[in-house]
């Protein structure tokens, strides 16, 4: 018996193939979202619901867009600042909190040697004030 060359064909079965396929796929969409890594976490949503800092026993630091620091809204140098921070806080155990305020076209960077400042003085919480958000009139700008 001979056989023709034209009735030879040579077609891969890949039915198998597709089926080890989907099956890894699936395996893959299971045991991905295990592998990432860390923690998920959503940052919390707050508002200023009071207007601190605006009470007289609050301690403020203020850093203006030059860079000059204020204690209370009085101008003060890096050390004399040190020095009335750990005046203030001294006899005191409990609510050592300081107010930041610094302009916002200032590097954060200036804001962190403010938290060393504080932090040197004896301050054990630091609270950074933010703007509070203006509401909108009805054309959409910002009431001042």
């Amino acid at each position: 018996m001979s056989v023709t060359p034209a009735a030879l064909r040579a077609e891969p079965n890949v039915t198998p193939m597709i089926d080890v396929m989907l099956v890894l796929l699936i395996i893959f969409m299971i045991v991905a979202p295990l592998f990432v890594t860390g923690f998920r976490a959503e940052p919390p949503k707050g508002a200023n619901l009071t207007a601190h800092p605006e009470e007289a026993r609050d301690a403020v630091i203020g850093i203006d867009a030059a860079g000059r620091y204020f204690y209370n809204r009085e101008p003060v140098s890096e050390s004399a600042l040190i020095a009335r921070l750990a005046q203030r806080f001294r006899n005191r155990s409990e609510d050592r909190v300081a107010y930041i305020l610094a302009d916002q076209s200032l590097a954060y960077a200036r804001v962190e040697d403010a938290l060393e400042l504080a932090g040197k003085a004896g301050v054990r919480v630091v609270r950074l004030v933010s703007e509070t958000p203006q509401q909108e009139t009805r054309t959409g700008a910002r009431a001042r």
